[in-house]
Parts: C-alpha cells; sequence; structure tokens
C-alpha cells in the first residue's frame, strides 16, 4: 500500500492542525494505521493508532486529549486532527500501515509495514 500524507504547516501555540494520509490500493481497511512524529535529533516516537474498524484507539500520553486519530474506509484516508499544538509537538508526521492480523492499535514502529514519506509540522511559541 502506498501512503501519502498532507496538512502539515507552519502554526502558533495553540492552534489546530488537521493531517490526512490517503492509503492506495483496495484493502485499506485491512490495514491497522497508525501516526508516528519524529522530532529534529529524537528517534521517531508513536503518536496514536486506530484500528481496523475504526472503534479501537490509542494515543501516547503526551498528545491525549488534544488529537484525534480517526478513518474513512470508503475513502482510503486516516486523520490525525491536532488541536491546542504546543512547540513540542513540533516534528515531521508519519503515517503507517500495519497488516498483522490482531486488529488492534499497535504502538510500536517495528509493528507497521508500510509508510508515507511525512509532513513538517511547525508549531512557533
Amino acid at each position: 500500500v502506498h501512503l501519502v500524507e498532507s496538512g502539515g504547516g507552519l502554526v502558533q501555540t495553540g492552534d489546530s492542525l488537521k493531517l490526512s494520509c490517503a492509503a492506495s490500493g483496495r484493502t485499506f481497511s485491512t490495514y491497522v494505521m497508525g501516526w508516528f512524529r519524529q522530532a529534529p535529533g529524537k528517534e521517531r516516537e508513536f503518536v496514536a493508532a486506530i484500528s481496523r474498524s475504526g472503534g479501537d484507539t490509542y494515543y501516547t500520553d503526551s498528545v491525549k486529549g488534544r488529537f484525534t486519530i480517526s478513518r474513512d474506509n470508503a475513502n482510503n484516508t486516516v486523520y490525525l486532527q491536532m488541536n491546542t499544538l504546543k512547540p513540542e509537538d513540533t516534528a515531521v508526521y508519519y503515517c503507517a500501515a500495519s497488516p498483522y492480523s490482531s486488529d488492534r492499535p499497535y504502538a510500536r514502529a517495528y509493528e507497521y509495514v508500510y509508510w508515507g514519506q511525512g509532513t513538517q509540522v511547525t508549531v512557533s511559541s
């Protein structure tokens, strides 16, 4: 599956952004989807994930209550709504797809096989 992220940009503290990740292929609904991010000089970290049906989600603690992951299986797209953005949210954001059989929101990068090219999010203070 080919993944393409969009929606990144430069915003101020407290602003919102909605990232999108469009997937190619007809089997999007069979993938658990996740969002990761990587800040300069830091390792890639998990942000959020969503099960195949969208009924189960999981977030890293630092974004709980501010970010919402969702998916539209009819349009092969996963979203990340980011509210109340902080400078520490600045990073390249990647979406990823996991083909593994367990339908749960995976939180580890090695559980994902397909990755997008990333979209830059910069939050100024």
